[in-house]
């Protein structure tokens, strides 16, 4: 499944579980049906693709090889020590400073936003 298809999935999913407006009853509150709640991973359609993720203390890049549960398995990872200028990072896919790890295992629930990489991995240190 192509990047672009991955993302178009996850707006149609989103469309899907939002909740249609409640009509003004003149019901008790306690009588009136509460809207429920459903948990969807979208992690199991990542596999196989590229990132840039930022998390809330560090950035990295890698191809998602396995997911269990919200712990993400990357392959061909890297350390991204300074992105240097973002939209160059994102559109170019030109980073300041880079440190290759191999394997790296993320908990996604740390995750603040992530980007498609479409550019090589990084695979060299810089």
């Amino acid at each position: 499944m192509g990047i672009k298809t991955w993302f178009e999935n996850l707006f149609k999913m989103e469309e899907n579980t939002k909740q249609p407006a409640q009509k003004k009853s003149a019901q008790k509150k306690s009588t009136q049906r509460k809207p429920t709640q459903k948990e969807i991973s979208f992690f199991d359609s990542m596999v196989g693709e590229k990132f840039f993720l930022r998390t809330v203390t560090y950035h990295m890049t890698g191809r998602v090889s396995e997911v269990m549960g919200s712990i993400i398995k990357f392959e061909d990872a890297a350390w991204i020590a300074d992105s240097g200028r973002f939209m160059n990072a994102i559109k170019d896919g030109k980073l300041s400073e880079v440190e290759p790890v191999g394997v790296a295992y993320l908990n996604m629930e740390t995750v603040v936003d992530f980007f498609p990489w479409v550019h090589d991995l990084p695979k060299t240190q810089k």
